[in-house]
């Protein structure tokens, strides 16, 4: 039976992610494994049976859809690889993008560490900018209700409000390590102390507990569902970590089981849920369906840490240090 291409996995990817292609009759008795190139470049193949290979995707490509073909096997399958949109970052958590679509990322830095840029702009066309000086350690950001940024300090405990030409004012202080943070559907901030506590932050800037967590070792991370309820993800020593759905009274209950070290969080459009798995050397992207079922997987690759969605469809996937683009299209 001749050797066949039929489909690949998952099929979005960034550079040196891996990917599974699956088909039949993969030819394994030669001297070499089979060739497997994305568009015109060759990749690494890391794993090959006559109906599986997995490879690394080649850094340098230019993105968008990009056909996977084997040497000697009938057939290609497409796959959407991101494009760098912004580099040379130190992310922590989530990127973030306000009402015009401008994405927001970070410069966080070593603790106490003070850096020339805490965060920068980058326009819907991939000009980036310089948005805010002087912030210690930006962690977590979020747009409020008055279009402003806010952004939490894990080093001074504070959370910022960051108005529109950069300049800063501390908007509520003394919470321990604040890092994940969300607005709820009224305007509330949510604060999310890597101690465990998860604060509720009035609008004059007044903060109250709300619910309370195992502490984490790295950060929490917040999102609010289409269902109102907040949820967050605080990575443990544990083998396994939960994404924890805390409702509207404090109750705080488990959406699921089952991810390592589960870091960014974000819901798109139609209301599924995106999580990182940030497993060393494995890390991923996994989107809960909003009707149930186990994750799927949707791209892997090196430490990936944050997630967010454009009102106009574009997703951004980011490591520690480069933010990617995708068009959405699954």
């Amino acid at each position: 039976m001749p050797a066949r291409l039929a489909a690949v996995h998952p099929t979005w990817a960034i550079e040196s992610g891996r990917i599974t292609v699956e088909g039949s009759g993969f030819p394994l008795d030669q001297p070499r494994l089979p060739k497997v190139y994305l568009g015109e470049s060759s990749a690494r193949v890391v794993y090959a049976s006559s109906t599986r290979i997995a490879a690394l995707v080649p850094p340098g490509l230019e993105g968008g859809p990009t056909p996977i073909r084997i040497d000697g096997a009938a057939g290609d399958a497409p796959i959407d690889i991101a494009r760098p949109f912004a580099t040379g970052l130190h992310q922590v958590d989530n990127p973030v993008f306000d009402r015009a679509d401008n994405l927001y990322v970070t410069y966080s830095g070593t603790r106490g560490q003070q850096v020339p840029v805490s965060i920068f702009r980058v326009r819907p066309n991939g000009t980036r900018e310089t948005f805010c000086t002087g912030l210690v350690n930006p962690t977590s950001m979020a747009i409020g209700p008055d279009g402003d940024l806010y952004v939490s300090s894990r080093f001074e405990g504070t959370v910022y409000r960051v108005m529109g030409d950069g300049g800063i004012a501390p908007f509520a202080t003394d919470l321990g390590v604040p890092c994940g943070l969300a607005f709820d559907r009224e305007g509330t901030l949510f604060v999310g102390d890597r101690s465990g506590t998860i604060f509720r932050v009035d609008r004059a800037g007044q903060a109250t507990a709300h619910a309370s967590l195992p502490s984490s070792v790295a950060a929490f991370h917040l999102a609010f569902g289409p269902d109102q309820a907040l949820y967050v993800t605080a990575p443990t020593l544990a083998p396994y970590d939960s994404v924890f759905k805390i409702g509207r009274d404090g109750a705080v209950g488990i959406r699921y089981t089952g991810f390592g070290r589960p870091q960014g969080i974000a819901f798109d459009q139609r209301g599924d849920l995106f999580v990182v798995e940030a497993l060393a050397g494995v890390s991923g992207l996994y989107r809960l369906a909003s009707g149930g079922g186990v994750p799927e997987l949707m791209l892997a690759g090196p430490g990936l840490v944050g997630v967010a969605f454009g009102s106009n469809g574009t997703m951004v996937v980011c490591s520690n240090d480069t933010a990617y683009r995708l068009s959405r299209s699954a």
